[in-house]
């Protein structure tokens, strides 16, 4: 039987560092932590990553220009659900998103659409319109309702559940800015 020797004269080589779009990552005993969440953050190409903290060996893939929220509603109160701040920069945005309801006294539910749109002057924020929005729910849920809207520089989704139910609401929406 014979045997195959190859003495390797090196290690191979190892990235030492990991330039982000925020900051450089740099693993520790050839050990890089990479871990996603998302962001409010506006990036037209919808994703980024960042060294978290900037020279640590943390990366962070981010999915951006993201909203998300949960709340719980027990009466029929106006009650906000998610924010998005438009910022300083004049410009207009589009948002659309989704929401879904889970009525834990009834055991029903709802899930809704929505598209809205809002421009800025860096100060004070006005909805474009009325949102469009799509409604999809059980009767338990019909006296139910949500909003897009504008008040003063921020984009908000309000929710209204249902006196005297426990409704657990969640909201994700994506938007786009133009300057």
């Amino acid at each position: 039987m014979s045997q195959i020797f190859k003495s390797v004269a090196s290690s191979p080589s190892v990235s030492t560092s990991f330039v982000t779009d925020s900051g450089t990552a740099i693993p520790a005993l050839n050990v890089l932590n990479l871990t996603g969440n998302d962001t409010n953050i506006n990036n037209d190409n919808g994703i980024r990553v960042i060294a978290n903290p900037n020279g640590s060996n943390n990366a962070v893939v981010q999915l951006t220009n993201r909203i998300t929220g949960t709340i719980t509603t027990t009466d029929a109160t106006p009650t906000v659900l998610v924010t998005v701040p438009l910022g300083v920069t004049p410009g207009t945005y589009i948002a659309t998103g989704d929401l879904t309801a889970y009525n834990l006294t009834d055991i029903a539910g709802g899930s809704y659409t929505f598209a809205g749109a809002a421009v800025t002057d860096g100060a004070v924020g006005t909805e474009i319109g009325t949102e469009v929005r799509n409604i999809f729910e059980q009767a338990a849920m019909s006296a139910a309702d949500f909003t897009f809207a504008v008040s003063g520089n921020d984009g908000i989704v309000t929710v209204v559940g249902i006196a005297g139910k426990t409704i657990n609401w969640n909201c994700l929406f994506y938007y786009r800015v133009v300057s």
